[in-house]
């Protein structure tokens, strides 16, 4: 694998008074050939025509250090590579200079977004669930984003699908065992385990993932009325469970008050009656009109 080296290059600035310079030089190199020339005019002689090559040479020179000027902006970086050989990678922002052979690749460091889109997979279970994420990521190492993968930005979409895929295998979407976590309920814990498993994946690209989150998740059309229904049934049992513990604690409630407070003696065959009468009254979904008896519990 390979590994970043940070490197500083000249500073622009400084680097424009060695290119004026540089055109100075040439320029009364010219001109020192044009008064050579007319002397050597005079004098029937001819002009020193090394002068005039070394100031086209020196033209050539200052015009070939004007393609090592580059500008990076903050959260940016240059990956410098001389004749195949990785030579650095530059990261202060500012005005720079470098050797004009060197290939200068730009990559950004900032944050970036992946929407991924709807996936049908299975859960644990085997329930067919639509599932899609958002990943936050940068670039942490630029040599290997740049040497080690082909196409980056690709190596990480593809690597995000996978991992989703292999993270809704391994989670049941609800409904788990006691203590299990599911895609539904475990928000957070399934949050960190798609971005430890994303950024185990993309290590290899140099690659830091910062943040990953679901961003839909639902059963697949072809289940979903079903699993709506069996929601719907269950928050019914639910429900129902919870009346009929509270009903059984307030007739409890009433028989014990009424024994202590000898309000009224009951036989047991009393009890059953007020029992199922004040059952009826709290588990009943309808409002209950009562029914006078104008005799007695046995007639």
């Amino acid at each position: 694998m390979t590994h970043e080296r940070e490197v500083h290059v000249v500073n622009g600035w400084v680097a424009l008074l060695g290119t004026i310079a540089i055109f100075a030089t040439a320029s009364g190199l010219l001109i020192w050939f044009v008064f050579n020339a007319i002397d050597a005019d005079k004098m029937n002689h001819l002009p020193n025509f090394w002068i005039l090559v070394g100031g086209v040479l020196t033209i050539g020179l200052g015009i070939f250090t004007c393609f090592g000027y580059f500008t990076l902006q903050p959260n940016e970086a240059r990956v410098l590579v001389l004749f195949g050989e990785y030579r650095g990678t530059v990261r202060t922002s500012g005005w720079h200079w470098t050797n004009p052979l060197n290939s200068k690749l730009r990559l950004s460091l900032r944050s970036r977004n992946f929407n991924s889109e709807k996936l049908k997979v299975n859960d644990k279970r085997g329930n067919p669930i639509e599932i899609a994420v958002v990943v936050v990521w940068r670039v942490q190492d630029t040599a290997q984003a740049s040497f080690d993968v082909d196409q980056f930005r690709e190596y990480v979409e593809v690597q995000s699908e996978s991992a989703v895929r292999h993270l809704a295998n391994c989670y049941p979407y609800d409904h788990g065992e006691e203590d299990e976590i599911t895609l539904r309920s475990g928000v957070e814990d399934i949050s960190r385990a798609l971005q430890q498993e994303l950024q185990d994946r993309v290590n290899k690209a140099g690659v830091t993932i910062e943040e990953a989150r679901l961003t839909h998740l639902a059963y697949a059309p072809e289940i979903a009325g079903a699993m709506l229904r069996r929601q719907q049934a269950e928050a019914i049992i639910d429900a129902r469970q919870k009346i009929v513990h509270g009903a059984v604690s307030m007739v409890q409630m009433a028989l014990a008050d009424l024994a202590d407070k000898r309000v009224v003696e009951l036989d047991e065959e009393r009890k059953a009656a007020m029992v199922s009468n004040l059952l009826v009254v709290l588990c009943g979904e309808q409002e209950v009109h009562p029914v006078i008896n104008a005799g007695t519990l046995y007639s």
